[in-house]
């Protein structure tokens, strides 16, 4: 339920009208490409955290992969900013729900939204993920609904209409897919919560894997819905209700969105704490508190990371740049990946993939950013 609350409200709250808008009907195809995308590196992951159940998450894979700590300090970073700016992100695309409630400037409601659950975040982690799994259980039951609603407003049912015919269509669909990724965005921060988790060898692999096919399916459903509603423009999902069934939406939209930074900055809080400990980072941010056990200290600095963030970059630049800095950084854990399984064999009890996977997980990572930029 951690894992499915920050890709939902991580994702297609804030990512389907950017995805509708750039390749129109095919968008279901953009969110399933993004999802196996996404699979393929969450395989990946689920080995890696079953092999090595670390806070440090994608930072520490990287320097097991390639026994460096110089290059796990380079992911460090790029994971830092990535997770920033998807949470910066997601902080001001849930303005975009909340201002249908509250009438504040959209900094003020950015930075309240930030403060808020950065104040969540320290007082513990079982607050925090019960937290995110009552939003992320009403998040899905609203997507649902919705999806519901789409299909009842649809005037047909055309299949063939969000099937690609040439190759530009192809090729907008694979774009496509790179703003879609960020609704998949979330599965990578379940591995940062390894050390405080039971049993993360045998637990943390299948969490990830099945967080990552319910939400591809639940994205898939709900993008086809949109398509053959009609839906587009600025909140499509916003639109599919009127009068006061719009406002009940837009609160569950604003929850659900919301609830990702708060996941986010947990995750960002772990990174500093894992690779603090493996002395990457100064020591102070290694520090648990013996009453919240919480490592405060990196929690204020990631939410101050955030917030700056949020504050200073236009929302569409802070999405395309938070899907580059992941999906590099998921190219690197997967090659990673592929260097441990041939030095070292993974013992009993260990989740393990084929060891085709991580190569064909690196592969549509790095093709994606390679047509983002073309396009």
């Amino acid at each position: 339920m951690y894992g499915l609350a920050v890709i939902v409200g991580a994702g297609i709250f804030v990512a389907i009208a950017s995805v509708i808008g750039r390749v129109g009907p095919y968008a279901p195809l953009s969110f399933l490409l993004a999802g196996i995308t996404a699979g393929l590196t969450g395989l990946c992951y689920a080995e890696l955290s079953s092999r090595f159940p670390d806070a440090a998450g994608a930072a520490a894979f990287v320097k097991e992969g390639f026994g460096s700590d110089r290059v796990a300090q380079i992911t460090g970073v790029a994971l830092t900013l990535a997770v920033a700016v998807a949470a910066a992100s997601i902080a001001s695309g849930a303005v975009h729900y909340l201002s249908v409630f509250i009438r504040l400037p959209p900094a003020t409601l950015v930075a309240v939204l930030v403060l808020t659950f950065t104040v969540l975040a320290i007082l513990g982690v079982r607050e925090s993920v019960l937290f995110a799994a009552v939003i992320g259980t009403i998040e899905i039951l609203g997507l649902v609904i919705a999806a519901w609603a789409g299909f009842l407003l649809a005037p047909g049912y055309d299949v063939g209409s969000i099937l690609p015919t040439s190759v530009d269509a192809w090729q907008g669909v694979v774009a496509g897919a790179f703003i879609a990724f960020f609704a998949f965005i979330g599965f990578e921060s379940l591995v940062n919560m390894s050390e405080e988790t039971k049993d993360p060898r045998r637990t943390m692999p299948y969490a990830i894997i099945g967080a990552i096919l319910v939400s591809t399916l639940l994205y898939v459903v709900v993008a086809t819905s949109l398509v053959f509603s009609g839906r587009g423009g600025a909140s499509p999902l916003l639109d599919l209700f009127q009068g006061s069934y719009a406002k009940l939406f837009a609160a569950v939209g604003a929850l659900a969105v919301a609830n990702g930074v708060l996941v986010e900055i947990m995750m960002l809080a772990r990174l500093f704490y894992g690779m603090a400990r493996r002395r990457q980072l100064p020591a102070a941010l290694g520090h648990v508190n013996p009453r919240t056990q919480t490592p405060i200290g990196a929690t204020v600095l990631a939410g101050g990371i955030v917030l700056v963030t949020a504050l200073l970059m236009p929302f569409e630049q802070l999405l395309a740049l938070a899907n580059g800095l992941t999906l590099g950084i998921f190219a690197a854990v997967d090659i990673a990946l592929w260097r441990i399984q041939k030095q070292v064999p993974a013992g009993n009890g260990v989740f393990t993939v084929p060891g085709w996977v991580p190569l064909a997980g690196a592969a549509p990572s790095v093709g994606m950013i390679a047509a983002a930029v073309v396009t």
